[in-house]
């Protein structure tokens, strides 16, 4: 019985199966060691800081650490105060027909612009009917048009909010710098903005009105080509059987 056993022992020995699975249990081993020594040695960066966002008065987003508040760089007009005839563009053609309804019939020139703003109906003949009133009465009454300035200077206002354009008053402080030490806050800029709005339209009102058109129409479709177009649906052709 011992030589069996002895025999038995020998075979499990010489057995290359049972060997082959003790060589893989040990490659496993040292193969997990490794993994724990390579996990163990390796160091895990901390997370990147995220950047962060500040948002302005007008609800656009400012990086690199802006704060709250801060105004962002303003864009500028497309054309001077005084570039009467308009610049060398695609859109040359449009600019002299600004500067015509703006030395013949102001009130149309200030209508289209108020519609191109805002698409509500009888936007055009509302505005104006009412700025060729008080031209009319200004005309009358004081011998110029000193009267529809009041009313037309909030469109500029409107347009410089809309596509955040450089207002007079910071140019003229970007230009000199002698004014900016009075800027508290954007609300007191804005006052400031609007005020220097109401000025330009009442001592160069034709140039105001013809600037501002010129902007509008380089930057809004004119409501009229905004019309969504219509699919007419024909019924079909009454059939008939034919008899055989």
């Amino acid at each position: 019985m011992a030589g069996e056993d002895n025999r038995e022992a020998q075979r499990e020995e010489s057995s290359p199966l049972l060997q082959g699975n003790e060589n893989d249990s040990k490659i496993c081993s040292k193969g997990d060691d490794d993994v724990k020594v390579k996990a163990a040695s390796v160091v895990v960066p901390p997370p990147a800081a995220t950047e962060e966002y500040g948002w302005t008065a007008d609800g656009l987003p400012v990086s690199h650490g802006s704060v709250i508040g801060e105004p962002i760089r303003r864009n500028q007009w497309n054309s001077g105060l005084f570039t009467c005839l308009g610049r060398n563009d695609e859109f040359c053609s449009s600019d002299l027909e600004v500067c015509l309804l703006g030395s013949v019939a102001p009130c149309v020139l200030y209508g289209t612009n108020a519609e191109r703003l805002g698409s509500a109906p009888g936007t055009f003949s509302n505005h104006c009917l009412t700025y060729l009133g008080l031209y009319f009465v200004g005309n009358s009454l004081f011998g110029w048009n000193c009267l529809a300035p009041w009313f037309s200077y909030s469109s500029r206002s409107a347009i410089r909010r809309k596509f955040n354009l450089e207002g007079s008053f910071e140019a003229m402080n970007r230009s000199c710098g002698c004014c900016g030490s009075c800027i508290e806050d954007e609300m007191q800029r804005e006052h400031l903005e609007t005020t220097c709005d109401f000025v330009t339209h009442v001592l160069c009102h034709t140039c105001a009105l013809c600037q501002e058109g010129r902007e509008l129409r380089r930057k809004v479709l004119h409501p009229g080509f905004n019309a969504q177009s219509t699919v007419v649906v024909m019924p079909p052709r009454e059939q008939t059987m034919a008899r055989k």
